[in-house]
């Protein structure tokens, strides 16, 4: 079943605060195996100007994407996510995520297409934080194979 294109353009309302922690983030980059001192150590994260440590990059990703289930669980998307692959994900900063931060999402439908017999949906997550501050806007691309698709393969 085709998505329903009128979803184009459509917000969903911002998510609670997510809390960033020092040990979150300590754990994350151990997991992703970036060594990186402004992720762990306070004082190496304050002499290159921030006021506590960051986050690498990626670590945005699990909170824009728990926001996203907003889109992916709405019934009247007509989403199978049974069939859904990650194809994508892209982040433009306009600064770091910081221990401390209290971060917020909220999630746009950008485009719908149909290829090959799939579904591709993009998502843009607007991150900002407590005091309305635009941190990150996440971008998250998935594909949601066709019934025909399963049928190919052995």
């Amino acid at each position: 079943m085709a998505l329903d294109q009128s979803f184009v353009g459509r917000s969903y309302p911002p998510t609670e605060p997510y809390e960033v922690g020092r040990e979150k983030i300590r754990e994350f980059a151990e997991a992703v195996g970036d060594a990186n001192p402004a992720y762990t150590d306070p004082e190496a994260a304050e002499a290159l100007g921030h006021p506590d440590v960051i986050a690498p990059p990626t670590f945005v990703f699990s909170i824009t994407f728990k926001a996203a289930g907003q889109v992916l669980k709405d019934p009247q998307l007509g989403l199978d996510y049974s069939r859904v692959v990650h194809g994508d994900q892209k982040f433009s900063y306009a600064r770091p995520v910081r221990a401390g931060d209290r971060l917020a999402v909220t999630s746009t439908i950008e485009a719908i297409k149909s290829m090959a017999g799939n579904e591709i949906l993009d998502i843009r997550g607007e991150v900002h934080d407590e005091a309305g501050e635009h941190v990150v806007t996440a971008w998250t691309k998935l594909v949601a194979r066709g019934a025909d698709a399963e049928e190919g393969e052995g």
